[in-house]
Parts: structure tokens; C-alpha cells; sequence
């Protein structure tokens, strides 16, 4: 692919909605969604991507679902099976598009962390809570939790989404869906942080995206990625200090180092940190699976 960041196919005459890293197109009866190389830090899209990050996201979410205990959107992660304009597409799309079925998305970020990282450390610093679940005194940066805590977020299309309470969660959706979508988050992220550590990643926490179709509530979008999770290698974990981790933490690094004001359109990455940033979600995807990366 030329450009990772401005992936450009015959689809795009089609209806289309454009992510941060994300391109939905409506086929009528379902949709693909395509995962990109675009690149977001800091609220920001970089002007570089990182070659075939959206093959890995797409495959990680895949091997996800094959292996959860739960009802999800996927119809196809072929593209032979795609009803495609041209064989050019089929090559640009491969493994990083799937064909799912259209659902009412709930309009709920469903986060769940098992440790204390990130925006929930920076709180318990304060006032000893996180989203304003009180946890135990004492407790230092990434350790992990006594008990996974599910805490919500509004679905923002652009900037932060924004933490949210339970009980704000039940007046958007109601009791008994926020109820249901609490104690199945808690459940697929139990299942997943108990298989990854096998693997010697721990995901220290991660955000779910459910939908509805048919009367059915089913596991939509990407799942437990190095995007949407936080994965760090369990090898090299100790508590009271930030982690190392298995996502674009190089790219970070590298801008928050550069001298950009993350006020202004960001600077160019310089080949090094996208073959670093690269290499780090591949190693995730391998660690992860077990099985080689089939686009090297």
C-alpha cells in the first residue's frame, strides 16, 4: 500500500464513514470495516502511518472472537467472499477488512481495568478512586487491581471520550442493559486477561463496543487490541512505575521528545520509530496467537 495514511480504493463510492483509524462502508445489508495504518496520538492523526498496524488490529480482533464466549458481528474475514469492484481492492484489503452485520450500536464506551494505569492512577493520586469507585489505600502505579471495575464512557467522534458514573450509564440506556453490559465486559475481559497472560502479555485494561440486532446483544467493533487495550509485556512488569508496552508508546514517546506543542499539525515520524512502532504491534500480535505474521 503507497500511503497508509490516505488508503484511497475504488470503494470510497460508496457510502463511507471515516474514523481516526477506522473506514465503515455500508454494502446495504451489512458493512465493512476497514482498518487502517493511520496513526492517532494525542488526539491527533499523524501525517505518517504505520504499514500494516491495521492488518494487526483486524487480525488480533479476529483471533478475539474465534476464541470468546460470546455472540459477535462477524459474517466474513475473507475478502474472496467481499462483493468487491476489483481484484486491486482485494490485495489493498486484505486482512485488515471484515464484513459484519449492522447492529444499533449502544452508545456506551464499556472500559474495564484490572490495574491502575493512566487517567485512573492520575485520579487515585488525588482522591483515592478511580471514575469514583473508591479502591484501597496504599496501592501504587500499575498495580493490579483487587478486582476488575468496569468504567463507562461516552462515545466521543472526536477528542477524549469522557468517564462517565454507573448510574449515568443507567439513565442513557436503562437498568437492565447497563446491568447486562457491565457483568458481560467484566466477563470477556476476565476471559481474555487470563488467556493473554499465558501468552506473557497482561492487559492491564480495555474498552468493549456493543451493538443490538435482532433483540440480541453482540460484541462489535475491535477487540482487546493494542489500540483499544492496554498491553504489557509480563516479563518486564513491576508495580510503581508506568510499564513498557505493546502499542504506538514510541511514537508517544518520540513526540512528547520532539518539541511539538500538540497544539499545531504534528511533525513527520522519522523511519526508525515507525519500524519500532511496527515491530512492537507485530511482536503483540505474535506473543499473542502464537502464529507468525503473514504480511511481513
Amino acid at each position: 500500500m503507497s500511503n497508509p495514511v490516505l488508503m484511497e480504493t475504488s470503494l470510497d463510492s460508496w457510502p463511507v464513514r471515516r474514523g481516526k483509524v477506522r473506514d465503515i462502508y455500508d454494502m446495504g445489508e451489512s458493512l465493512l470495516l476497514v482498518s487502517t495504518d493511520r496513526l492517532s496520538c494525542f488526539d491527533w492523526v499523524l501525517p505518517t502511518g504505520i504499514p500494516d498496524k491495521g492488518r494487526v488490529l483486524t487480525q488480533v480482533s479476529n483471533f478475539w472472537f474465534d476464541l470468546l464466549d460470546e455472540p459477535n458481528h462477524i459474517l466474513s474475514t475473507d475478502v474472496t467472499d467481499f462483493d468487491l469492484p476489483s481484484a486491486e481492492d482485494r490485495a489493498t484489503l486484505d486482512g485488515r477488512t471484515i464484513k459484519v452485520r449492522k447492529t444499533k450500536v449502544v452508545p456506551i464506551e464499556c472500559v474495564v481495568r484490572g490495574y491502575l494505569a493512566g487517567s485512573g492512577w492520575k485520579e487515585y493520586q488525588k482522591s483515592g478512586t478511580v471514575c469514583g469507585i473508591e479502591l484501597p489505600a496504599g496501592l501504587k502505579e500499575s498495580d493490579k487491581l483487587p478486582s476488575p471495575i468496569f468504567t463507562p464512557a461516552t462515545k466521543a467522534e472526536e477528542g477524549h471520550d469522557e468517564n462517565i458514573s454507573f448510574e449515568r450509564m443507567v439513565e442513557i440506556i436503562g437498568h437492565d442493559l447497563a446491568e447486562e453490559l457491565r457483568r458481560r465486559s467484566i466477563a470477556v475481559y476476565n476471559q481474555g486477561a487470563t488467556f493473554a497472560t499465558q501468552k506473557g502479555i497482561l492487559i492491564a485494561d480495555t474498552k468493549f463496543e456493543w451493538g443490538q440486532v435482532d433483540g440480541e446483544v453482540i460484541l462489535i467493533d475491535e477487540v482487546m487490541t493494542p489500540d483499544s487495550s492496554r498491553f504489557w509485556p509480563a516479563d518486564k512488569y513491576e508495580p510503581g512505575r508506568s510499564q513498557m508496552s505493546f502499542d504506538k508508546q514510541f511514537a508517544r514517546d518520540w513526540l512528547s521528545e520532539s518539541g511539538w506543542d500538540k497544539e499545531s499539525k504534528p511533525p513527520v515520524l522519522p523511519d526508525e520509530i515507525v519500524a519500532k512502532t511496527r515491530e512492537k504491534y507485530i511482536e503483540a500480535y505474535e506473543r499473542l496467537t502464537g502464529q507468525s505474521f503473514g504480511w511481513k
